[in-house]
């Protein structure tokens, strides 16, 4: 069976076939830092996270590319509110989004590109769509004009010139032709961070840094652009005009995939509303496998719902996993009928809570083989960790038993050693005389290998 893919540009779901054979680009927009990251952040980035997984799970060599928005009006307003210099502001809070990536197991991007690292290529793309008569210069900047882009909003299904799209960070200027009309290029205000160019000195406009990016990384032509549903437009229609009209080439992207929204106790997530959760404060409560379970569990483009009840029902499913697996035994084999049950599920459009209902299932059997390798290999999209061993933490009072039972042993008053070790047992751990030294393990009852 093929993999397919759901297209936001045709609304349908396609045989996934890249430009080039089993190498895919792929790039997801990533945050704009100028705040700690959220938890939307963390459904989004982790569902990519496991397509791009998946994808090399396929046997596909992916090549993961995302942005960073390091220079953009949200990062200007709070350096202005806190006195804090910009440039200080982006690095440190870029800083803490990769921290929170790699604790939450998101290691499958190849490549973090931040926009101020792409000047000169932003600076080139605007200059094209100058020559082109795509961009017009009024007293703030230079504009994208629709009027001269026929296909904008194809992506999100809108019309490109009614007043009511001119909505969702799209520059207000009275002198711009249309409502709609996006800034490519800002001219230098006092105070802000500014780069000399032909076009006039300035910084980027939010748009141009991703065309910018990805054709400096991939060319005009790529196979899969990721982000959240809420990017359709006007960012990612703005993207499309802009490629397509320098390159002239169509489509810049071949499948567009979009996550669904993450609500919190059935609300949208707002700090107004005082249910918003960065991801900081996700992590005190519970570890990266529950909140990776959780978001496995329902399909990328779905909306869904975060709440303690949920989460303590992932938390616990993912330590029922690791418990089974903790009674399996390693035969050598590998099971492919589970495998390819496995594939075919996951095939239809990155169908992840399929691929968790056929994970279950192999636990279950009782006559399967191959348990152990076969969950290893599942597991290399998911990243439960479910073969990793928990470190056991050991009660001082047993550490200090084991200490005094090694001074008895030592002294060769077995007897007294002994009556020790049957108080560490009591108390649910074993002690095992090791070559290396002493070692104290949690008393583990034999069960079914299920």
């Amino acid at each position: 069976m093929p993999l397919k893919l759901y297209n936001t540009l045709s609304r349908k779901t396609e045989i996934f076939s890249p430009i080039s054979k089993n190498k895919v680009n792929f790039f997801a927009c990533g945050p704009t830092v100028y705040d700690c990251s959220h938890l939307g952040h963390a459904k989004t980035y982790i569902q990519f996270d496991m397509i791009a997984k998946y994808l090399r799970f396929r046997g596909f060599k992916v090549n993961y590319l995302q942005n960073i928005t390091d220079i953009d009006d949200k990062i200007i307003k709070k350096a202005n509110e806190t006195g804090e210099n910009w440039k200080n502001i982006s690095r440190r809070y870029e800083k803490l989004y990769k921290e929170d990536m790699k604790i939450l197991g998101v290691d499958s991007v190849n490549k973090y590109a931040s926009a101020t690292g792409y000047i000169k290529e932003i600076i080139s793309q605007v200059k094209r769509l100058i020559a082109k008569g795509y961009a017009y210069k009024i007293s703030d900047g230079w504009y994208f004009d629709l009027k001269k882009d026929r296909d904008y909003g194809k992506l999100a299904g809108r019309t490109s010139l009614g007043l009511e799209d001119s909505v969702s960070r799209i520059d207000e200027n009275k002198g711009k032709k249309n409502p709609g009309d996006f800034c490519l290029w800002k001219f230098s205000k006092p105070g802000e961070p500014v780069w000399k160019a032909e076009i006039g000195n300035g910084r980027p406009g939010w748009h141009i840094e991703d065309t910018a990016i990805t054709e400096s990384e991939f060319g005009p032509q790529y196979d899969i652009h990721g982000g959240g549903i809420d990017l359709i437009f006007p960012h990612h229609e703005a993207e499309i005009a802009q490629m397509e009209s320098i390159s002239e080439k169509k489509p810049m992207v071949s499948y567009w995939m979009h996550t669904g929204f993450l609500k919190i106790n059935s609300e949208k997530m707002a700090k107004s509303l005082g249910n918003f959760m960065t991801i900081r404060d996700v992590l005190k409560k519970y570890r990266k496998d529950a909140i990776r379970y959780f978001f496995a569990s329902t399909h990328y483009r779905k909306p869904i719902d975060f709440s303690e009840k949920s989460m303590e029902n992932a938390r616990n499913s993912v330590e029922r996993l690791k418990n089974l697996v903790s009674e399996m035994k390693d035969d050598k084999k590998i099971n492919k009928k589970y495998l390819e049950e496995f594939q075919k599920e996951v095939d239809d459009d990155v169908n992840l809570p399929n691929g968790l209902s056929v994970l279950w299932n192999l636990m279950r059997d009782e006559k399967a083989y191959g348990k152990l390798r076969t969950i290893k290999k599942i597991d290399e999209v998911f990243c439960f960790g479910l073969l990793k061993k928990k470190k056991e933490a050991i009660p001082k009072e047993v550490k200090k038993l084991a200490e005094e039972r090694e001074k008895f042993r030592k002294q060769k008053n077995f007897l007294e050693a002994d009556n020790i070790r049957d108080k560490i047992n009591n108390l649910g751990f074993v002690v095992e005389d090791t070559e290396k030294g002493v070692v104290v393990k949690k008393y583990k009852k034999r069960g079914k290998n299920v």
